[in-house]
């Protein structure tokens, strides 16, 4: 018997931004990892100018983005699931959003294929956004509502066409980016006025996550899975450049002193459990044990 965690994303490439450490560290473990990519990203941009498929993504962006996330999976080792709806864009400057785009879809429709994929996967702990979706892309809040819908009816005794219910044991919003990890990684630049260019960049995002103010409640030791985590982002290379300074700027070597840490807040908990925690299965009943 293995521990089973699904993970619900937006969109390809935000598995690797946000808890790729911590899916590496598990899959080692002996645990289940599952990701769902509720969207395919057709609406993005090719972020990465330099990408070395560029008449790839110009000719079949959808299809690149199916081919670096393969590779992402491949470097994570976990196992991957589309949703199957559409990227839903920014909305327009009216509020509205295309017709038939996974956000522009009624979250107790868009619900049904999550709750058969968590009847099927059986996972125990699940692992999504927060009501803000962590930045406010149409796609990443309505994951948050559906995951949420989700958690409350696997479970049930309802949609019996999705197959026999089950009911993770723990729910946690990703707290990958929080002011913890912001303000101990400046601090830490302090000695290396080499660095300087990475500063007034910190400084910006500890002011907005300050602003924020997340619960941690759960910090998963990632320090063995840096590489694992950065190779599978630069897998989505038409969406991240190899020498991305948001992503890949700060040295890992300071990195493994200031946080090597993923962060997780737990929302909800249907077995007991002690704070904070270092493990997101902690309390977890495998089943056929008391």
């Amino acid at each position: 018997m293995t521990f089973r965690l699904l993970a619900v994303h937006a969109h390809p490439d935000d598995e690797s931004s946000k808890g790729a450490g911590t899916y590496a560290a598990y899959e080692d473990r002996g645990d289940e990892v599952m990701v769902v990519s509720c969207t395919g990203g057709e609406a993005g941009d090719v972020l990465n100018t330099g990408v070395h498929a560029r008449a790839h993504a110009e000719r079949d962006l959808p299809g690149l983005r199916r081919v670096e996330m393969s590779e992402a999976q491949r470097i994570l080792g976990i196992e991957h699931r589309w949703l199957g709806y559409r990227d839903s864009g920014m909305a327009r400057e009216d509020g509205s959003l295309p017709a038939g785009s996974f956000a522009a879809i009624p979250a107790e429709v868009s619900v049904r294929p999550l709750i058969q994929l968590i009847r099927e996967f059986r996972p125990h702990v699940l692992v999504t956004y927060d009501e803000t979706g962590g930045y406010p892309h149409p796609d990443h809040i309505r994951t948050h509502e559906i995951s949420m819908l989700a958690w409350e009816l696997a479970g049930a005794d309802v949609y019996p066409e999705l197959g026999e219910p089950w009911q993770p044991q723990k729910l946690y919003f990703d707290r990958t980016m929080n002011d913890e990890r912001a303000k101990s990684m400046l601090d830490h630049l302090k000695d290396h006025p080499e660095l300087v260019h990475l500063k007034d960049r910190m400084e910006m995002a500890l002011s907005r996550m300050v602003k924020q103010q997340r619960a941690r409640t759960t910090k998963i030791e990632i320090s063995k899975y840096f590489d694992r985590r950065d190779d599978a982002l630069r897998a989505h290379a038409s969406q991240v450049a190899p020498d991305n300074e948001f992503f890949f700027g700060y040295p890992r070597d300071l990195e493994l002193i200031a946080y090597p840490y993923d962060a997780y807040e737990l929302v909800e908990s249907r077995v007991p459990t002690e704070l904070p925690e270092t493990d997101l299965f902690a309390g977890v009943v495998l089943e056929g044990t008391n």
